[in-house]
């Protein structure tokens, strides 16, 4: 009697998508909560009498801003009054020395530029620990790689492939003649056999002035033989002697030549490298979970190989060594499923005829 009444009734009831409204706040009030600066801050504080930067190089060129001011006014009038120079732009013949223009950027902002670019990568991390300098000394690197019409260069960041840098580059800059340099090439984190080391792939000493065919060449480019180095610790043995004045450096991609010259040249299998990613966080399990799918919210406390033996046993039993594996379904949507079939694992199953989702891993 008490179901046939229930029917009856549910027959006027009002149907729809009902909304559920949150009358209250989640978390603390915007007063009392931290902002994400404000978050970041403290998971990142350092005490700053115990980790602090240390500059290690020549002083760089520091321009007041009142200064820059007064000369940017002074030239926008010299530029106002000068009629041939507007008749030029109007008649797009303005050029403009490019030359000259990085001259200029040189002696007034590119050394902290460079500086705030080498920090965002972590260059000084990795050479010098809690070590810093100003790149002054501007450094021309360029790769010839065999193109006619190309030519590979160096600036501060930029991606270059193996091919393109397999030959020692031409290095220019300008100094003294009667000043001794140094040029040394790196990698920082390529070292698959020690963390703690760095490749060096180049080591030229007491060079004269900028003439670098004269120096000492301390280990050859490329020298697959003790190339184990610590920057950091070469400096602590010479600080009293070297200070670093310039950098310029790249990211190398893989091509087809690392696997050619590991293959043909080391007769070895070319290395992998693999990144560890954090773990996600999971909530804690929970015995009435809320709108939670029931197999997916199972699988997240499960251990993943055991998931994926089950994927693989489920592909295993369509795989027949003498017979071809089954076509797949030309209308998947279109074939019943039992009504008794609950409806995650219905919801599982279509997505299998239609290869969504986890299935394509085991296809």
């Amino acid at each position: 009697m008490t179901s046939r009444l229930f029917r009856y009734m549910k027959n006027d009831l009002i149907t729809g998508n009902i909304q559920q409204i949150r009358f209250y706040r989640r978390g603390k009030p915007p007063h009392l909560a931290k902002t994400l600066k404000q978050r970041l801050e403290e998971l990142n504080y350092k005490d700053p009498e115990i980790s602090f930067k240390v500059d290690i190089g020549f002083k760089s060129h520091r321009f007041s801003r009142g200064k820059l001011t007064e000369d940017y006014s002074e030239y926008v009038k010299k530029v106002r009054s000068n009629p041939e120079m507007e008749k030029k732009a109007r008649r797009k013949e303005l050029l403009i020395d490019l030359d000259q223009m990085r001259k200029d950027w040189w002696i007034s902002t590119a050394p902290s530029q460079i500086k705030t670019i080498a920090d965002h990568y972590g260059v000084y991390d990795d050479l010098f620990g809690d070590a810093y300098f100003h790149p002054v000394l501007p450094l021309d690197i360029k790769y010839d790689f065999g193109d006619e019409e190309k030519i590979a260069t160096v600036h501060r960041g930029n991606i270059l492939l193996p091919s393109e840098t397999s030959n020692p580059p031409t290095i220019t800059y300008d100094a003294e003649p009667d000043t001794l340099w140094t040029l040394l090439l790196t990698t920082p984190d390529g070292n698959f056999s020690d963390r703690k080391f760095e490749y060096c792939h180049w080591f030229i000493g007491n060079i004269p002035g900028n003439d670098v065919k004269k120096g000492d060449v301390i280990l050859q480019f490329f020298d697959l033989v003790s190339r184990n180095w610590e920057t950091k610790e070469f400096y602590r043995k010479y600080q009293d002697v070297i200070t670093p004045a310039g950098l310029a450096f790249y990211q190398a991609t893989w091509d087809q030549s690392v696997q050619d010259f590991y293959h043909n040249e080391l007769d070895m299998k070319a290395p992998m490298f693999e990144y560890d990613f954090p773990k996600p966080y999971i909530r804690p399990q929970e015995w009435f979970p809320k709108a939670q799918p029931f197999n997916l919210y199972m699988d997240k406390y499960r251990d993943p190989k055991k998931i994926n033996q089950e994927f693989l046993m489920k592909k295993m039993k369509t795989v027949h060594p003498f017979k071809e594996s089954p076509p797949p379904l030309r209308y998947p949507n279109a074939q019943p499923l039992p009504k008794d079939m609950p409806s995650w694992l219905k919801l599982e199953t279509k997505k299998e005829r239609q290869g969504f989702g986890r299935v394509n891993d085991i296809k």
